[in-house]
């Protein structure tokens, strides 16, 4: 063996939250990821390493070359040979009708070094996740995991249905929606019942899941009607008839719906998170890009005299997180803050703090700038407040405080910097209308959001797109430059948002 290693990974088959541990370990050590197209790209999220997509088929390759699978074994050869850690993604389970085991063979036959990663298949996510439980003590006894798309090189299938449609339990074809009806009449033809229920679960696991019940003779028909596309999975067999009292998944409140979080992307995962346990696809749009400050020395000039202040406020968890890591780095610890009183401007900055293990004593009912003003207003008079904040924002603190002769000295901690592009994807979906909503959680975030918004989908904004916005502040911003809000949090948070969102959607 030589070079670097190669590790041949399962996604699963949709729902990010499916991978393995495991999986996720080889994703954060990677120098290189090969990932292919049934592979959720929010699995990527927090990756930092090299990234490229391997498109098998032109169909949803957004112009990408279309690569063999020669091509993709020979750059996973030649990435290896550099020295480097490469994580071929996968969906489903790579030895599972993904071509893995070739992918294998031509590493091992290389010299390189490699490790196979099990993943989630689409025969128990996808059936799970549409309320289908293919084995059963009741119903049946055995499953199996059947191609529905066969190399087109073979000569002759190798499928013999006439064992099939006597195979005591649930029959799962893979990729077989555009053979579904020679599928379903080879069976009927080799003597499976007509009547035996079955379904077709298209996206599966993805909050696009859309599935068609029926019994086997009809099944094609339904298919159609219903305009189900791939990839989908075929279930046959008795355990289908229980869907109607164990679905789940497709139940969700928000499912379905695509969900616009306008975060920065490093500090979108609860948002991410929510918004796929209530059922919704996140869009990612950043507007904003958070950095360190290019300069340190007034950070650290504040830090060396901290003594000076009798309070330490943080309008943001970024400040929080840029500012105590900063202490850490110069040598300081905790201790530093001990004769300091703590404010946060939200919960959200509060919980940022607690992960610090240290509370911050004051906590405004409302969450802006004005409402932790006035809470401070008694009780900092005459004294100095170092603010520990972004390199732009409103101004509030240092004149309201200015009024009991506080002094307030404010650093930049962090940067924001403006997102000039969206990626292609989501500009696609907010010009064809198919986002359903996007949160605005600041006034420069409402103002950016209409800033970078495609000429076609202003039309559509606050009405096709619906906004939530998560304080008053935010919404008097958005419609200054024209956007219309259609919620707006009461509880000025992102989980506020949501809970908006949540409101408008129960109403319709």
């Amino acid at each position: 063996m030589a070079g670097g290693k190669v590790y041949l990974v399962g996604a699963g088959p949709g729902d990010p939250g499916l991978i393995t541990i495991k999986g996720v370990e080889c994703l954060k050590q990677a120098d290189l990821i090969l990932y292919d197209g049934l592979v959720n790209p929010l699995l990527l999220h927090h990756v930092s390493s090299e990234i490229e997509r391997t498109c098998r088929v032109a169909e949803g390759c957004n112009n990408r070359r279309v690569l063999q699978q020669d091509e993709i074994n020979q750059r996973l050869i030649d990435a290896a040979r550099e020295g480097k850690t490469v994580v071929r993604l996968k969906g489903g389970d790579p030895f599972i009708f993904g071509r893995g085991s070739e992918e294998a063979v031509a590493l091992r036959n290389a010299g390189i070094d490699f490790e196979v990663v099990p993943g989630i298949t689409a025969a128990t996510a996808a059936a799970g996740y549409a309320g289908i439980s293919v084995t059963h003590r009741a119903h049946a006894s055995a499953v199996a995991l059947i191609t529905g798309h066969e190399d087109p090189s073979k000569a002759d299938s190798a499928l013999d249905y006439n064992v099939l449609a006597k195979f005591p339990g649930t029959l799962v074809f893979y990729m077989g929606l555009h053979k579904i009806e020679r599928i379903v009449s080879s069976l009927i033809q080799a003597g499976k019942s007509a009547d035996t229920p079955a379904a077709v679960i298209s996206r599966g696991t993805t909050p696009f899941q859309k599935t068609v019940q029926s019994d086997l003779a009809h099944l094609p028909e339904a298919v159609r009607e219903a305009n189900l596309v791939a990839p989908s999975l075929i279930v046959i067999g008795e355990c289908v008839s229980l869907r109607d009292q164990i679905a789940w998944f497709d139940q969700k409140p928000l499912f379905g719906l695509r969900i616009g979080i306008t975060r920065p992307w490093e500090q979108s995962e609860a948002e991410i998170q929510r918004a796929i346990k209530l059922g919704a696809q996140p869009v990612l749009l950043p507007t904003i890009e958070i950095s360190a400050p290019a300069d340190w020395k007034p950070v650290d000039d504040a830090i060396a005299r901290l003594e000076e202040y009798q309070w330490l406020v943080f309008t943001s968890a970024n400040g929080v997180q840029y500012f105590l890591n900063r202490l850490w780095e110069t040598g300081f610890d905790a201790r530093k803050l001990a004769h300091l009183k703590l404010a946060t401007i939200g919960p959200s900055t509060a919980e940022t703090l607690n992960a610090w293990h240290l509370r911050a004593d004051v906590i405004p009912p409302h969450y802006r700038a004005e409402e932790l003003a006035a809470v401070l207003k008694p009780l900092v008079s005459q004294q100095k407040i170092l603010w520990a904040g972004a390199n732009r924002g409103r101004e509030v603190l240092q004149t309201e405080l200015a009024e009991v002769s506080a002094t307030v000295d404010k650093i930049v901690a962090y940067e924001n910097h403006d997102v000039t592009a969206w990626d292609p994807e989501s500009v696609q979906l907010l010009e064809s209308g198919e986002l359903d909503w996007v949160g605005l959680s600041s006034p420069s975030i409402a103002r950016n959001f209409h800033r970078l918004l495609p000429e076609k989908a202003r039309e559509q904004i606050g009405n096709t797109i619906k906004l939530a916005s998560i304080s008053p502040v935010t919404t008097q911003a958005a419609e200054e430059v024209g956007l219309k809000i259609n919620a707006e949090a009461d509880e000025y948070t992102w989980e506020g948002i949501f809970a908006a969102i949540l409101k408008q959607e129960a109403a319709c």
